[in-house]
């Protein structure tokens, strides 16, 4: 629900006897062969923000990023940083992240909606499972729970390469630390798939969690939770060879789908393997409390152990760390030797992280700020200490903009919900801001469908300000149910308890038809939901299932917001409006040019990671969705068929972005089409079904066509001449203004 990134772990505790490694065993930096032009670029280190903004959510309070000046400055002065850049859809958090990981739309990587989805049983039944499982796991965490299919799905029904595989394979070991499905995510499901289900350490965990029921009880709490804290959010995956891994702590790193195999790598698979690891190669004495396999790893100020709320060493908190946490596990790393580090860094706008009662286990309540709340801004302002801490001590580590390659990548922006703030005027560092009401408004879905409209057809919902909907039976898209259902929704209102307004709550919907056009349909057509209705982003959309026959006319209220402690959320994104889809990134680095702040090229998450890749010399296995940034590129550090005849892959790259992007040109414009069509009568939909296959299919030949030839003058020596780019991009061009025009 909401901003958090994990919301339905399983817990559990295992103690598990760590192999002991040699202290002071040699570096694997030396064995690390980037390809950058002129080999400057020796490093990687890749932050992922959960929801951090360029932007002003209100006019008076600085932004988060101005808040942060540490970092903002380090963008502005020495690199550039794109605010016209867009996430995919559904843009939430898991989505968000893997799209950057990958480089492919999530039709390619296999988690259309998020932070969960659902799939239909064979029976017409909905079953659901988390996106947040490691890399290799299956849907729901074992084959016969999901859809008997990988979680990370590729377009031809085999696991996703995996991000980490061209540095490996490249000498380079990558270091990950809570950044979704690069680590354990879930005990024992991937435990289990990457030990075996009989394997001491998946037996072990689980006979503690049998121990120990899921109850209040304070001792079965700690117990559970130390598991999470010994497993999850930490991994190290290394080249073949490298010391860092050759010892007891390091596991088989497999990964069986992988194209041109994937043999003799191995990988430290949570902080009971990494931290004993890191500590006895620490070069940092404040990376760890002792430079030895019992040391613990602190956080980037070298004073404070990062450990759970129990105070038990290792992984901090289901996902939600703090900059100091995160930059310090990936400082230690990078003292270490591991040269390529993926970092996750949670948001400042609510309570994170929760305190723990050592006595109880009760967790403070928690708390959603406004923009400018006085503790809102301590976090952001402890945040932005965390990244002055960081950069210097990379520099004293030789780790500099000189030779190392930074990217940071907000997962997604997100939209606040609550009053206006007081006093009038607040600027949130001068005057704090108040506010009486910060929460999202919650909506009944299927409380409103029965009081408005009548409607009592069962279905499953993945809850969300963009929620999607699953009908039971998993009835076709022009069938009287699903048809009935689409114009329901589209017809609900509600009066909003913030302002009194009244207001409708469907913005947009997208049938089967339009989502597979926004990149929402993947290789299982089990995890196709009927349809989905963006939203009001104003609301969250849940069912009561307690009260499920109760009209909206008796209590409780079916449209609500919660009364603090428990207005826990306030920030709604998956919604497809700008002020959630439109964010940021950020390069700096050898061959990054120095633009500052910029909004003049169109981008989104596909992007990140071939330009990363262009800039390191590396490549994928497979050709991404998304298309080398050049314009932020120095001339000197383009491959030559990217120096050859520049204007015409820029023009091409920018006409298909408009053409393929969910938020492109083409994606917006269709969706609303769409909309008024599925809104419509059935003769209406039955043309615009006709209209919008040709279109899809249409974009995706074109699509196809254009990024083979992206991929090819990125990664392949082959530019792109003016023949190709008038005829290819006048033909994109064609259809997106045929779209744009009402078709």
């Amino acid at each position: 629900m909401g901003h958090l990134r994990k919301f339905s772990h399983f817990a559990g505790q295992a103690i598990l006897g760590c192999a002991l490694v040699a202290a002071g065993a040699p570096s694997a930096l030396a064995a690390c062969n980037l390809q950058s032009p002129g080999g400057q670029i020796k490093r990687v280190v890749h932050i992922t923000f959960d929801n951090v903004h360029l932007r002003r959510d209100n006019a008076n309070v600085p932004s988060d990023l101005e808040q942060m000046p540490n970092l903002l400055n380090f963008i502005l002065s020495n690199g550039v940083i794109s605010g016209n850049h867009f996430t995919p859809l559904i843009s939430h958090t898991a989505n968000d992240i893997l799209t950057t990981l990958t480089g492919v739309y999530p039709d390619r990587h296999g988690v259309a909606v998020a932070n969960s989805y659902g799939f239909f049983r064979p029976n017409g039944s909905v079953g659901f499972s988390s996106s947040f499982l490691y890399w290799t796991s299956p849907s729901n965490g074992s084959v016969a729970a999901g859809d008997g299919l990988p979680n990370m799905l590729d377009q031809n029904g085999k696991n996703h390469p995996a991000p980490w595989v061209p540095f490996t394979r490249a000498g380079c070991d990558v270091g990950a630390f809570s950044v979704a499905n690069m680590e354990f995510e879930t005990v024992p499901a991937d435990v289990q798939t990457v030990f075996g289900a009989n394997s001491q350490q998946a037996q072990s965990i689980v006979a503690i969690l049998n121990a120990n029921p899921n109850d209040n009880n304070f001792a079965h709490q700690k117990a559970r939770q130390s598991v999470n804290t010994d497993w999850l959010g930490i991994a190290v995956h290394c080249a073949q060879g490298s010391p860092l891994c050759s010892g007891a702590n390091g596991a088989p790193d497999l990964l069986p789908d992988e194209p041109g195999g994937y043999t003799n790598f191995r990988a430290l698979f949570g902080n009971v393997n990494a931290a004993p690891v890191i500590c006895a190669n620490a070069t940092n004495p404040a990376a760890c409390d002792a430079k030895n396999v019992n040391g613990h790893v602190r956080d980037v100020f070298g004073t404070t152990v990062i450990a759970d709320g129990f105070g038990r060493p290792g992984f901090p908190n289901i996902f939600s760390p703090t900059a100091a946490q995160a930059l310090g596990y990936a400082a230690a790393m990078l003292e270490a030797g591991v040269p390529v580090i993926y970092v996750y860094i949670a948001d400042a706008h609510d309570r994170n992280p929760l305190p723990v009662d050592p006595t109880t286990g009760r967790a403070a309540p928690a708390h959603a700020f406004g923009p400018g709340e006085q503790e809102y801004v301590n976090q952001l302002t402890a945040y932005d200490q965390a990244f002055g801490a960081f950069f210097t001590r990379l520099a004293a580590a030789g780790i500099t903009k000189e030779n190392t390659l930074f990217i940071v990548v907000p997962d997604e922006n997100d939209h606040f919900v609550g009053s206006q703030p007081t006093p009038v005027g607040c600027d949130g560092i001068h005057v704090p801001c108040a506010y009486a009401q910060a929460a999202e408004i919650n909506a009944s879905l299927n409380r409103l469908l029965l009081t408005q409209r009548n409607n009592t057809t069962p279905y499953a919902i993945h809850s969300d300000d963009a929620p999607t909907m699953y009908i039971v039976g998993n009835p076709t898209p022009t069938d009287a149910v699903t048809r009935t259902m689409e114009k329901d929704l589209d017809l609900l209102t509600a009066t909003n308890p913030i302002t009194g307004a009244t207001d409708k709550l469907s913005f947009r919907l997208a049938d089967r038809a339009e989502m597979k056009l926004l990149h929402m349909v993947t290789a299982s057509p089990a995890r196709t939901p009927t349809l989905t209705m963006f939203g009001d982003d104003n609301y969250f959309f849940a069912n009561d299932t307690s009260h499920a026959n109760v009209p909206c006319t008796q209590a409780p209220s079916c449209v609500f917001v919660p009364a603090a402690p428990g207005a826990t959320f306030a920030w709604n994104h998956g919604d497809v409006q700008q002020d959630i889809t439109q964010t940021w990134m950020a390069m700096v680095g050898p061959g990054v040019r120095r633009l500052g702040l910029t909004n003049q090229v169109f981008s989104d998450h596909t992007d990140v990671r071939p330009t990363m890749l262009s800039l390191l010399g590396l490549k994928d296995s497979y050709v991404h969705d998304g298309r080398v940034l050049i314009e932020y590129i120095d001339e000197s550090a383009r491959p030559h068929s990217l120096r050859q005849e520049q204007e015409h892959f820029m023009a091409l790259a920018n006409v298909y972005k408009q053409l393929n992007a969910p938020l492109g040109s083409l994606g917006r414009n269709s969706l609303a089409f769409a909309n008024q069509s599925i809104t419509s009568d059935d003769a209406t939909y039955a043309n615009y079904l006709a209209t919008i296959g040709a279109i899809t299919a249409s974009r995706d030949e074109l699509a196809g066509q254009i990024k083979l030839l992206l991929d090819g003058a990125a990664f392949g020596d082959q530019p792109i001449n003016e023949n190709q780019q008038r005829a290819l991009g006048g033909q994109a061009q064609q259809l997106i203004d045929q779209v744009a025009t009402g078709l």
